[in-house]
């Protein structure tokens, strides 16, 4: 069985995949080093498997465009046990798949536009379009968030109308390249070039992708920042890479993870925003998520139920302490004036400043500082409006 288009790394991820999906069994994809290539569960790949590894599992020997290779099914999760000859088509199958999509003359394109069809808001066609990134071999199941970058200076090179369709999709692909070398993909299958100079990554961000950029301090204060630490620090390190291979400044909007229906649709809004609120604000950044464009995030996102996630996200930290909350109330009704909240609270000028330096501290916010305080105060009466929203429900 031979496709004269791909290399058995090219559909090694996708084989893998779809075989342990259908087949309710480990797979993993060993090339002819016996070196494992891909591999449905984590921690294989790299591995070197031999004799004793591979004498209870099933073999189907592959062959793509005469490179060789075995797709190896381990014993089913429920006990059973997968009949050879069904592994056998089965994996025949999704091999003549991958080499049919692989030789479609604007394969690359088709994958493109389904990328960006999925961020633009599917509505009630995401189930079908799951269902067609599947059979290009791109795996949207896992928890993932939008990494936006904008790279229409090194793509257009500054001259649009210079630039034929196919100098354009070369550059662009050559941005992908480079994201695949630095977060160590298999393949491309998750980068899109969208358009207007931007490619999008949908990036795997569960903890064990982003291990590499945790920090012991990261705290998620609520399941859709979970990780946004880690995705900034990991946004920085590409930004740098991408910027020393082109030579070229280039500027990143970081998106949330958000489960559920259009959840990469959310993502790619919260990127989108914030690298065009960031690139208009915030000229000495070039890695901008909604987190960090203070007061802007607030006036410039016109999503009021990502203003509301935002206001709660930054006061989060304070959930444990609901003196701190108060002594904010009163501060603002005070106009910010020390003396007056004090007195208000009945303390001491140099308590309700112990107070207002502890809400620094835990929050990354400084009440006494204007630009921060407004964040703050923003975010109490955008709480509070919810808060009386739901007692009315």
């Amino acid at each position: 069985m031979i496709a004269t288009e791909l290399r058995l790394k090219d559909v090694a991820e996708a084989l893998s995949g779809q075989a342990a999906h259908l087949l309710g069994a480990p797979t993993y994809v060993v090339d002819r080093d016996h070196r494992v290539v891909a591999a449905s569960r984590p921690g294989w790949v790299g591995r070197f498997v031999r004799g004793n590894a591979r004498e209870q599992s099933l073999e189907v020997q592959v062959e793509i465009a005469g490179e060789e290779g075995w797709v190896v099914v381990g014993p089913p999760l429920d006990g059973g046990s997968v009949p050879a000859h069904l592994a056998q088509a089965l994996v025949n199958l999704l091999v003549d798949q991958a080499a049919i999509v692989g030789t479609l003359p604007h394969g690359a394109e088709l994958k493109n536009k389904i990328i960006h069809d999925l961020l633009h808001g599917p509505g009630e066609n995401e189930a079908t379009l799951v269902r067609q990134a599947r059979l290009l071999g791109m795996d949207i199941g896992p928890p993932r968030a939008v990494i936006l970058i904008d790279a229409g200076r090194y793509i257009f090179d500054g001259e649009t109308e210079d630039r034929g369709r196919d100098d354009i999709a070369r550059r662009g692909q050559t941005v992908i390249d480079e994201i695949v070398s630095f977060f160590q993909l298999p393949n491309d299958t998750i980068c899109a070039y969208i358009g207007d100079g931007e490619v999008a990554v949908l990036k795997a961000s569960d903890t064990r992708n982003l291990r590499h950029w945790a920090d012991a301090e990261d705290v998620a204060n609520s399941s859709s920042w979970a990780n946004l630490a880690a995705l900034k620090r990991a946004g920085r390190a590409l930004l740098a890479r991408l910027q020393s291979e082109t030579g070229v400044p280039l500027s990143i909007g970081i998106g949330r993870y958000h489960r559920g229906a259009g959840g990469l649709a959310r993502s790619y809004a919260d990127a989108r925003a914030a690298l065009g609120l960031g690139q208009r604000l915030s000229a000495a950044d070039r890695v901008h998520s909604l987190d960090t464009l203070g007061v802007a995030a607030f006036v410039g996102v016109s999503d009021e139920r990502t203003k509301m996630e935002l206001a709660k996200h930054l006061l989060s930290p304070l959930d444990a302490d609901p003196e701190l909350i108060t002594s904010l109330e009163v501060y603002f009704r005070e106009d910010c004036h020390p003396s007056r909240a004090a007195e208000s609270l009945g303390l001491h000028r140099n308590s309700l400043n112990y107070r207002l330096e502890k809400v620094a501290l835990i929050t990354g916010l400084d009440p006494r500082v204007f630009d921060q305080a407004v964040q703050i105060r923003l975010a109490l009466v955008l709480r509070s409006l919810e808060t009386e929203a739901a007692a009315q429900e």
